[in-house]
């Protein structure tokens, strides 16, 4: 079994790992522990937690998901990669006890429903202490238009496999995100229409004057 489940690979993992490491260096430095959201098959935690040796990575993923990325993860250790958890958006349990200043999560918010993107916004800044970050990863839109064709099909693509799935808008995330104490500090271009957004958790007193 382990077998099989070594060999799951992401090719878009593998492309975007050093592009989005080149900025975490700089994001990350203050940060000692790292929340990272839908793992999937472990390359990006791997790559992270080792060249990021100051933070104490934690990869997650549903429960039917674990088992792939526990492989994976196992045959790659690293001092400061901890072991992966089983976390729903949907469900309380295990959140209550995960402690980080950092959220991380990538490719995942056009693929879960809007009341979760809705719902993990509340997660995070229910988590993420006054100053903590939560970086985002993926392709969105912005002002309610496509940034390239290939994200217009790619969003096509989503739909029609999912119609409640596709690239969600930055204006929408924004007004989510400040709802949950969250304000967008960075916006950075990334490779193949990509980008990486960092949303910073605003002390209680800025949140009620943002509100």
């Amino acid at each position: 079994m382990f077998q099989t489940m070594q060999a799951a690979y992401s090719e878009a993992a593998e492309r975007n790992k050093w592009p989005i490491l080149e900025k975490l260096h700089t994001l990350l430095a203050s940060s000692k522990s790292v929340l990272e959201i839908g793992s999937g098959t472990g390359q990006h935690a791997v790559y992270f937690a080792s060249a990021l040796s100051h933070l104490v990575w934690q990869p997650s993923e549903l429960p039917d998901k674990l088992p792939m990325l526990l492989s994976h993860c196992l045959h790659r250790p690293s001092e400061n990669l901890a072991r992966p958890i089983a976390l729903d958006i949907d469900n309380d349990q295990n959140w209550i006890a995960i402690q980080a200043d950092t959220v991380f999560t990538a490719n995942t918010l056009h693929i879960i429903h809007w009341p979760q993107v809705c719902k993990l916004f509340i997660r995070v800044g229910s988590l993420l202490p006054a100053n903590g970050l939560f970086c985002t990863y993926g392709p969105f839109n912005t002002d309610g238009r496509y940034t390239s064709e290939s994200n217009a099909q790619f969003d096509s693509w989503l739909k029609n496999r999912d119609f409640n799935s596709g690239i969600r808008d930055i204006r929408d995330l924004q007004y989510s995100a400040e709802q949950n104490g969250l304000r967008l500090q960075e916006n950075f271009e990334m490779p193949a229409n990509n980008r990486l957004l960092a949303w910073r958790k605003l002390a209680s007193e800025s949140v009620k004057a943002a509100l």
